[in-house]
């Protein structure tokens, strides 16, 4: 099943997606609300949906399907961090730490922008780039989980763009601590979230989801992967976030950044030059996956901030102690 949330004449409701429209929740609930529901109950919810008048997709703007309370992203790829580092940190090399265990960040859950948003560039960045993705939405909530239990908490799943700043990435991460900023201004989930039992046929012999991936710059192919080459599934991922500690209903689990192109530093890294350029103002980002859908934003003029203020020298005087 198919979930979307999305804006209709100035109303915001939640259904499912059919082939003939948006057929909206009677209830009124929220996809969040399903979530917290559990999955059977969720398909329940949107099986009622279906005798409501649809709403053809073309007359509504689709909203970011969840309002994630929290929002995780992993790097799990291992053929992204090949070539990515040699473009932030020019390091040659993928880290040995990279195999020992899988790492996240949390980004901004209150930066998540719908399927087919306009994005801007973020203050004071000059190489904005995309990142394709697919999240996990956790189903329920959980603690310290094995990878066995944590299949079980996985409720659907959706397309993510991870915008960066590279420029303000490559800073943050010098100091030994980031992403931040490089990572702060939008995050683009949609078109919908795809429930589980829909893309269960996809799993292949080891665990993994076998789902094409691709992205398009201005309708020209950049990348292409399949999410089966991420270094660990996404349940690991999971019981990885879960471990001494806790994992909610919503909280939302990007996989990192697929290889072959999955964004334009792992290219500049590779290949020794920008090409393609850093994203500017009028440029069109399009990403596809296999049994999910596709987004497609246009990239826009940011704000204009003022110049960041520089750190003043340490003081070199001190009290004596008394």
């Amino acid at each position: 099943m198919r979930l979307a949330t999305w804006s209709h004449e100035g109303v915001v409701r939640s259904g499912v997606v059919t082939d003939v429209g948006l057929h909206a929740l009677p209830d009124g609930r929220t996809v969040l609300d399903l979530v917290h529901a559990g999955l059977p109950a969720a398909l329940e919810a949107g099986a009622s949906a279906l005798s409501t008048a649809p709403v053809p997709l073309s007359e509504v703007r689709l909203l970011p399907p969840i309002a994630p309370p929290t929002i995780r992203d992993f790097v799990a790829f291992e053929e992204h961090v090949e070539g990515v580092l040699r473009a932030v940190t020019a390091e040659a090399a993928v880290p040995p730490e990279w195999y020992q265990a899988p790492t996240f960040y949390f980004t901004n859950p209150y930066a998540v922008v719908g399927a087919f948003d306009d994005v801007a560039v973020p203050p004071g960045s000059e190489r904005f780039d995309f990142e394709l993705e697919v999240a996990c939405v956790v189903g329920k909530d959980g603690r310290s989980l094995t990878p066995e239990q944590a299949r079980g908490h996985v409720f659907g799943y959706t397309v993510l763009n991870d915008w960066s700043a590279r420029d303000l990435q490559s800073r943050e991460m010098r100091v030994q601590l980031g992403p931040v900023k490089g990572k702060d201004s939008a995050t683009t989930l949609g078109p919908w979230l795809v429930t589980a039992d829909e893309v269960e046929q996809h799993r292949d012999a080891h665990g993994f989801l076998d789902l094409a991936m691709s992205v398009t710059l201005n309708d020209t192919l950049v990348g292409h992967d399949l999410l089966a080459n991420m270094g660990w599934p996404f349940e690991e991922l999971l019981a990885y976030a879960s471990r001494g500690t806790e994992i909610r209903a919503g909280d939302v689990i990007g996989s990192g950044t697929c290889g072959n192109g999955g964004c334009l530093a792992e290219l500049w890294g590779l290949r020794g030059t920008d090409d393609p350029p850093p994203l500017r103002p009028g440029d069109v980002v399009e990403m596809t996956v296999e049994g999910i859908g596709s987004i497609r934003n246009r990239v826009v003029a940011g704000p204009t901030c003022p110049d960041v203020r520089p750190a003043r020298p340490r003081p070199r005087t001190r009290r004596e102690t008394p």
